[in-house]
């Protein structure tokens, strides 16, 4: 691998993503297996390379990805929202293109919290009269 790359770090639910991207053709790299190997489903892979797809530069960089926490699809969020960042470090006037979509915005989503009393965040045990 080159030496230079851009770097971006995403974020959604509890998965983190540390995006690099490597000028030139390569291979989509995610915790050292290929990126269709380890996001089993096709919708992951392609919503994990959705930015670079839409400003047009899928075949200019190669991605490797270090991602942990969470679930399959929200390790793939994580991971669209890192190479969003990683574009942006590389190309600066991309940022109307990927804040226009979305990319560069994180989701702040998350699990609420089980409330004392409750069964889990907000359903409450069934109510009895006698």
């Amino acid at each position: 691998m080159a030496t230079q790359y851009y770097y971006g770090t995403g974020r959604r639910k509890s998965s983190v993503a540390r995006v690099r991207l490597y000028p030139g053709q390569g291979p989509f790299v995610v915790n050292g297996k290929p990126g269709d190997e380890y996001f089993s489903r096709d919708m992951d892979v392609t919503k994990a390379l959705e930015p670079l797809q839409v400003v047009g530069a899928d075949d200019r960089f190669q991605v490797s990805v270090v991602v942990s926490g969470g679930g399959i699809t929200g390790q793939s969020e994580a991971v669209r929202h890192g190479v969003a960042r990683a574009l942006l470090e590389a190309d600066p006037s991309l940022r109307p293109t990927l804040k226009q979509r979305g990319y560069l915005t994180r989701d702040p989503r998350a699990k609420e919290r089980k409330k004392p009393g409750l069964k889990r965040a907000r359903k409450a045990p069934q109510y009895t009269k006698r």
